[in-house]
């Protein structure tokens, strides 16, 4: 009898464990959610906000451009904050081959920032691709985040860096020139972007 009251007083505990647990893992699931993602900082403090917050027009047809076409593209002194896009920035790109070799998913304004380069080889000059945190972006970001699980790589606001091997990538969007600061990893060579961008893995 007394081993059944033991039992009996243990099943509260028990119970309130489980509840416990499944509270964790929903925040958890709810703060790793690539969709879900609340940015620390307001849109002001983003440069160039509103010029890379757009939809990727469906027409006219992408041009087809390769990475060390983005590396050898010209650059402007500083635009100012609040520039629209201009010239190259509003015709659609596609780079049909490149590969992936850095991916992070931005805290500030939840971006996910990906670094791209021509072969896989991490010490190669690279160019930073960005998906943004938009809705219509959603479907992409998921896919980016389960392809990269798949291979053993954890991409949220606190998991990132290199990858261990590169993995070959398209990728369709619309130029947008940044300006030098802190952006990336040192193999980052250009202020130039694709951003935004939507990626495919093969």
């Amino acid at each position: 009898m007394k081993l059944c009251r033991n039992r009996l007083s243990l099943m509260p505990q028990a119970a309130l464990l489980v509840v416990l647990v499944n509270v964790s893992c929903s925040t958890l699931n709810q703060r790793e959610n690539i969709c879900n993602c609340q940015p620390l900082l307001p849109d002001v403090a983003d440069y160039r906000h509103n010029a890379k917050h757009v939809p990727i027009p469906s027409s006219p047809p992408p041009i087809a451009i390769t990475v060390q076409q983005i590396l050898g593209w010209p650059t402007d002194p500083i635009l100012p904050p609040d520039q629209p896009r201009l010239g190259r920035e509003l015709l659609p790109v596609q780079v049909a081959q490149a590969f992936l070799v850095n991916a992070s998913e931005n805290p500030g304004d939840c971006d996910i920032h990906l670094e791209i380069a021509a072969i896989a080889d991490l010490n190669t000059p690279r160019v930073i691709i960005e998906t943004p945190v938009d809705s219509e972006y959603c479907p992409n970001r998921q896919s980016i985040q389960a392809t990269l699980a798949a291979h053993g790589f954890t991409l949220d606001t606190s998991h990132g860096g290199d990858l261990v091997t590169p993995l070959p990538i398209s990728v369709l969007g619309l130029p947008f020139e940044d300006f030098e600061h802190n952006r990336g990893s040192p193999q980052v060579a250009t202020v130039w972007e694709i951003h935004p961008a939507i990626v495919t893995f093969h």
